[in-house]
């Protein structure tokens, strides 16, 4: 599997052009794909499946059919829920009854329901069977279930989309287990600005109208906004107008901030190029959808390494770099150099600055949007458990840690479901554009870096530099290249915002919100 994990890694780098990062280790040799136009990409990364041994160090994630993976540490729904305090929502009968999440993605996945009853059975057996819906606004794909081609569009695309849409789907539910989980699915996903991304916000036009109000949308696609070109501001407020349709009838929009760091390529003539500027993607970046970043939670586990190398001599992964306690628990901005991959976060060329983040304008630097707006679990090596039988040929069968920001999209969706229902057991309405709510209520709240609070103006927990062994985390620069980071600070940032959400005392706040 772990060659499988690294060409569908490399795949989905070449997709970007990306080509010095497929300088590093096993990744060396293969080929980046030159591409006439920008790409639209899925953000889930799969951890390679290493058989334990003595030698690197034993089993670091077992999951639930007795499955274990070396180096790589994993997430149970009970241990997320327990990390972030789920778990004392869920036991105050909040679970997200009588409210609706939309996942939105490309091509979709023909094992979905399959997958998310599997994953239900697994974690959550003593509750009904899933309220789900995949929905294909404009036809479904007929792939027969195996990945063939070059990697850049048809069935061998579909492929990875089916580990996003699984991972959004199985993550949302497991946030909010009693809600009505939708997947809208989307063909062709490979071009922006001529199918992929009108094909998509017109299916989230049709889901606006169709589905109640107070719907929730998570969206983990993102193209650099630099991938508009010189129209950027044109182009970004026509798809603006179906965000702002839906928070018109009360529904919110979140999507994830990339998994490239400050790093970002954009068309040049008629091939992808990496920029030599610090980037954000859209549509994050947009004012109307509230942004969520990465982070590195280690619960149960503290990385311990001696080396700042990833990989030996061999191409394989050096258990000093991987190394960790089975004890502690902390939190950092997501920034795994071993990838590399680390949270989206930056200021906007589009969007100037909105009036309800007028208390970040020091820290922006800039009369300009700053994201993300919050943060939550985005690591691979801390990763949540997906199970997945899509496209066995390309993506294997059965338990695999993921991380990416698109883990993070689709729980702070679930969070925001659960607050709707909180809402709704108060007379309230839903909570609709989260922004201004979330920056009035956070600029009031306090917060603080210590793991555990139970003090309810603690909204936050504040994400702040933290150092594990010989490696400091610190900002969002992409290891291996030159593009300066964002740092990560106390208080709100441009790499995790305001920090992760303590979910009993944010859904409190938001639940007692006005209007």
């Amino acid at each position: 599997m772990i060659r499988n994990w690294f060409r569908g890694l490399a795949r989905r780098l070449a997709l970007l052009s990306l080509a010095p990062l497929l300088s590093w280790g096993s990744f060396a040799g293969t080929p980046a794909i030159a591409s006439d136009h920008a790409l639209l990409v899925p953000q889930a990364i799969v951890a390679p499946h290493i058989q334990p041994t003595k030698a690197n160090g034993g089993a670091a994630c077992t999951a639930p059919d007795g499955t274990t993976f070396a180096f790589f540490h994993c997430y149970t729904p009970a241990q997320i829920a327990s990390a972030y305090g789920l778990d004392t929502v869920h036991a105050s009968q909040l679970m997200g009854e009588g409210q609706t999440i939309v996942l939105v993605d490309a091509y979709g996945s023909p094992t979905a329901a399959a997958d998310l009853k599997h994953f239900h059975d697994a974690f959550f057996p003593t509750l009904p069977s899933p309220h789900f819906d995949q929905i294909f606004p404009f036809g479904a794909p007929n792939f027969d279930n195996t990945a063939v081609g070059n990697g850049i569009a048809g069935p061998n695309l579909a492929a990875g989309w089916a580990f996003e849409s699984t991972l959004d789907i199985e993550w949302a539910y497991a946030t909010a287990p009693m809600a009505h989980i939708v997947l809208l699915a989307t063909p062709v996903a490979e071009s922006l600005g001529v199918q992929g991304f009108p094909n998509l916000f017109n299916a989230m036009q049709l889901a606006v109208n169709t589905f109640p109000r107070g719907t929730v949308f998570s969206q983990s696609f993102a193209s650099t906004e630099q991938d508009f070109e010189g129209a950027g501001a044109v182009q970004t407020a026509l798809f603006d107008q179906v965000y702002q349709s839906g928070i018109a009838k009360g529904d919110t929009f979140i999507s994830a901030s990339g998994d490239f760091g400050s790093l970002g390529v954009a068309k040049q003539a008629r091939e992808s190029t990496v920029l030599s500027v610090p980037t954000t993607w859209w549509p994050c970046t947009s004012p109307l959808v509230t942004c969520a970043g990465g982070t590195q939670l280690q619960f149960g586990w503290t990385w311990a390494p001696t080396s700042t190398v990833p990989f030996l001599a061999d191409g394989s992964l050096n258990p000093a770099y991987f190394a960790s306690t089975a004890s502690g628990a902390s939190e950092a901005v997501w920034n795994e150099s071993w990838l590399p991959a680390a949270t989206g976060g930056g200021s906007s060329v589009i969007y100037t600055a909105p009036s309800w983040q007028r208390a970040q304008t020091s820290v922006i630097g800039k009369n300009a949007r700053g994201v993300p707006d919050l943060s939550w679990n985005a690591a691979v090596n801390g990763g949540v458990l997906v199970w997945i039988s899509a496209f066995p040929n390309a993506n294997g069968m059965g338990w695999f840690p993921v991380g990416g920001t698109s883990a993070a999209s689709p729980q702070v969706a679930g969070l925001v479901a659960l607050a709707n229902e909180a809402r709704a057991k108060a007379g309230r309405g839903p909570v609709g554009w989260l922004n201004p709510r979330l920056y009035a209520i956070g600029d009031a709240a306090s917060s603080t870096p210590e793991f555990s609070s139970a003090t309810s103006s603690n909204l936050f927990r504040d994400i702040v530099p933290q150092t594990y062994g010989v490696i400091t985390l610190h900002d969002n620069q992409l290891a291996g290249f030159t593009v300066a980071g964002v740092p990560t600070l106390a208080g709100w940032d441009m790499t995790t915002g305001f920090g992760t959400p303590r979910a009993p005392q944010l859904i409190r706040a938001l639940s007692a919100s006005s209007p």
